[in-house]
């Protein structure tokens, strides 16, 4: 089992990435500062470290080069708030591994991870610096009249610092808007934060957006920068913003209205110049109806809307982004696939893409994985999309290897069975691998969470 070093002075995110990492059959060890991590690695060996850029007692390139000094091989992946490409590049001059943008995307990061413990110890050095994972993106432009629409009220919102409330199904790209009204914006050289509302908790939302000081509740062993404060100058992307409690949907609109931000434990405001995005799969309007959602704070953040259409409406995009996807994954698996046979361009077309651009692109480059030939084939598909079959089967990996067929249920087509009872069947079958079960269920990971939630399955 590999061992893994995390340093990072904050409680309960090391709680939440070490109970994720050792579910994922990976042995965690924790560390609160850069002295207390250089104590263990002393005493200890690790096959991966994983530390935050900014720690109590030193930044993460001091670190670092500490960490050299103790061991020459280990692989060591900088985690931070402030994702700057000068450091990115300065920290894989001096022999870091990967470089990751908080709030760190835990899909993302496990195969960061998987890649440093297959190429760290045998002395792989990248060609060129790597960048933030959520940094850098590339925009697609499609070529339907959605696509169309949206880039010009992209082109229309961007200059402005009005709010903006993005709607769309998962996976349609909401965050990517996000970030090309940044880019476009007179803010483009500031930060852009994103938070996903949905990963945080009633108890952990007010620290992360206000920041805490130390002594403030028990486990806060350091003042914490709260990502409005983080975003100063530039936007902050609040995703499933449904999710928040209402208490803290108080405290965000105080915010947005006063430009001001407090502390938990603080009895001063900080100043905040900060652009907000909003953005959700649910519809807010009937939220507000319901009493789940202020409608003082709808108002305020509907300066401008923006629905991004779910993919099946957008077939004339479809191949556009699959060619993007193509070449993105051709780098990241280092393959040389040229394209589509005309058979899977069909089939891409007639597909009705349920987890829309997400899906697309992780069928994209589990085809060009499997590829064995210059061009993707029908044979390099999942079986639903390749031949339609009525009721799909999905292979899914169990601990000793072995690959049994499961069928992959629509949880949305549940009539006569509960939600709930549901996804304990599909948790229960798969050992509770939540991705293997939002995929059979064909949702995705954060819709299966706030089911669990909703319905107090624990995991």
């Amino acid at each position: 089992m590999p061992k893994i070093l995390l340093i990072d002075d904050d409680p309960t995110f090391c709680l939440m990435l070490s109970t994720f990492l050792k579910r994922q059959q990976y042995e965690v060890k924790t560390a609160y500062t850069a002295g207390e991590g250089l104590s263990q690695l002393k005493a200890d060996s690790f096959d991966l470290i994983l530390t935050d850029f900014r720690l109590p007692d030193k930044n993460g390139l001091e670190l670092l080069e500490q960490i050299r000094v103790l061991d020459t091989k280990v692989p060591v992946i900088l985690m931070t708030h402030y994702a700057d490409i000068r450091t990115a590049v300065r920290a894989i001059k001096m022999g870091a591994f990967e470089y990751l943008a908080k709030p760190i995307n835990p899909d993302e990061t496990l195969l960061t991870i998987r890649k440093a413990l297959t190429y760290g110890h045998e002395g792989h050095v990248a060609t060129k610096p790597a960048i933030p994972v959520q940094g850098g993106f590339t925009f697609v432009k499609g070529a339907s009249p959605q696509s169309t629409q949206l880039e010009e009220y992209i082109a229309l919102i961007a200059p402005t610092n009005m709010s903006v409330i993005i709607e769309g199904e998962s996976g349609t790209g909401k965050e990517y808007v996000a970030r090309k009204i940044h880019q476009r914006s007179k803010r483009h050289d500031k930060p852009f934060v994103a938070i996903d509302c949905g990963a945080l908790s009633k108890e952990l939302a007010g620290s992360e957006l206000f920041g805490h000081v130390k002594g403030s509740f028990t486990g806060a062993m350091g003042d914490k920068e709260g990502q409005f404060e983080a975003a100063n100058g530039g936007t902050l992307f609040l995703d499933e913003i449904g999710n928040l409690s209402y208490e803290i949907q108080v405290k965000l609109l105080r915010a947005i209205q006063e430009r001001k931000v407090r502390k938990i434990g603080s009895n001063t405001d900080l100043d905040v110049d900060v652009r907000i995005i909003v953005a959700t799969n649910e519809d807010l309007v009937q939220a507000v109806s319901k009493g789940e959602f202020r409608e003082d704070l709808y108002h305020r953040l509907n300066e401008f809307k923006i629905n991004i259409s779910p993919l099946r409406d957008r077939t004339a995009d479809i191949m556009q982004f699959a060619d993007h996807f193509l070449q993105v994954a051709n780098h990241e698996l280092e393959r040389n696939v040229t394209g589509f046979d005309t058979a899977v361009m069909m089939a891409l077309e007639r597909y009705s893409w349920p987890g829309n651009l997400r899906e697309l692109k992780n069928v994209v480059k589990r085809a060009v994985l499997l590829a064995k030939g210059t061009e993707i084939t029908l044979d390099d598909l999942p079986p639903e999309i390749a031949y339609h079959i009525p009721e799909p089967t999905s292979i899914v990996a169990q601990p000793d290897a072995t690959q049994v067929a499961l069928p992959v249920t629509d949880l949305r087509a549940a009539t006569e069975r509960s939600e709930k009872e549901l996804i304990i069947e599909m948790l229960e079958r798969v050992k509770y691998n939540k991705s293997k079960a939002a995929r059979l269920l064909n949702i995705d990971r954060k819709t299966l969470y706030n089911k669990m939630r909703q319905y107090n399955i624990e995991a």
